[in-house]
């Protein structure tokens, strides 16, 4: 089911602005009846649109077709996977109740769970621990550690949850600053930084070529498969400009890092099962953090679950190509558009970077 086609500027000041812009309130979402999934040429098509922000269709991507599930049943299938990467829209409603829901579920069949959360970074890992044994409430966490701004709608659900049943929720991500001045100078801006900050980001990123380099370079300039140079010709290939490098190395920090949280927890707790919640980017066909805990632990047992935002057509279609984006696929209403023009795109990003202190990285 492909995506609206945007213009890359307004592509970019989504991304730029997603976790500044989170305000959907939550609702009760309410799966729907499973409607019967129809082949259309290569293609697969649903009965009916799902009709509000706060329902989903959960579907099983069984061989080279899906089949329409409730989370009862994916809970059932993903009993043995090791780790559950549940890719999101940020900021939508459908998608985070049928996180929390699977993640109930899942507790119910195997206790021994963790949760690992793009969310929390590795140098608030301290505080967060200090709030999931008690020592701290909800206020002073938040004085402590910036939190996103759909927390207490989005994920403090999930984090309660494992605080109630005295579940690990480990602090995945690479500070932002470190993403930040990484895209700003490249990664050997890790060889400078100070040895109690260097744990902060994984030891060893993987920046090689590969569809997720291809991936993320055609994302970012709007031009893809031509390697992230928007002056080849059609069908050429060359090679990325230093400045979409940096931001691929940005890019990369994030993955790596969340891989290697995850992969350092399962090692130091064995029979553990991981539920990993990201931004869909990170785990989408089981490229960007799946490949790279792949790369630690070879032999995990990976499921991935994707988002496909449906619009109005009065019979959705499932692609062959998004078949292949995760294990189970999530079928969501679209956020409504953050901008309709490139005047509002470049608005709002000249208004995020003159609300940054300056670019300049200094330990």
């Amino acid at each position: 089911m492909p995506r609206k086609s945007r213009s890359p500027l307004l592509t970019l000041g989504s991304l730029l602005l997603a976790s500044c812009t989170a305000r959907t309130e939550l609702a009760g979402a309410t799966p729907l009846t499973p409607p019967a999934v129809v082949r259309s040429g290569a293609d697969y098509m649903l009965a009916a649109p799902v009709p509000d922000l706060t329902s989903y269709e959960l579907l099983q991507v069984d061989g080279d077709r899906p089949r329409v599930i409730d989370i009862s049943r994916a809970a059932t299938l993903l009993a043995d996977v090791d780790v559950v990467f549940f890719g999101e829209v940020h900021r939508h409603v459908g998608v985070h109740h049928a996180q929390m829901a699977l993640f109930r579920e899942l507790y119910a069949r195997h206790p021994a769970m963790s949760l690992s959360m793009e969310q929390f970074e590795r140098d608030q890992q301290a505080v967060l621990d200090e709030y999931m044994s008690g020592k701290i409430g909800e206020v002073t966490m938040a004085d402590r550690i910036e939190l996103w701004a759909n927390y207490g709608t989005s994920y403090r659900p999930l984090v309660e949850f494992a605080k109630d049943h005295k579940l690990p929720v480990i602090a995945a991500n690479a500070p932002g600053m470190v993403v930040r001045c990484v895209g700003l100078e490249g990664p050997q801006f890790l060889t400078r930084m100070k040895p109690d900050q260097r744990p902060w980001a994984a030891r060893a990123l993987h920046l090689e070529d590969g569809p997720y380099k291809d991936k993320f370079m055609g994302f970012a300039t709007g031009d893809a498969g031509h390697g992230g140079d928007p002056h080849a010709k059609p069908g050429e290939k060359r090679a990325p400009s230093d400045q979409a490098m940096r931001a691929f190395a940005a890019q990369v920090v994030r993955d790596d890092t969340m891989a290697e949280s995850i992969a350092d927890h399962l090692q130091k707790n064995p029979g553990r099962k991981v539920f990993h919640t990201t931004g869909y980017f990170h785990s989408e066909s089981f490229l960007g953090t799946v490949e790279r805990l792949k790369l630690r632990m070879p032999n995990l047992k990976i499921a991935v679950i994707t988002p496909l935002e449906n619009g109005d057509e009065a019979q959705p279609k499932v692609t062959s190509a998004n078949l292949k984006s995760g294990t189970m696929l999530l079928v969501v209403r679209p956020l409504p558009d953050p901008y309709v023009t490139e005047e509002e795109a470049r608005a709002a990003i000249k208004k995020q970077m003159s609300q940054r202190q300056d670019n300049k990285c200094e330990l």
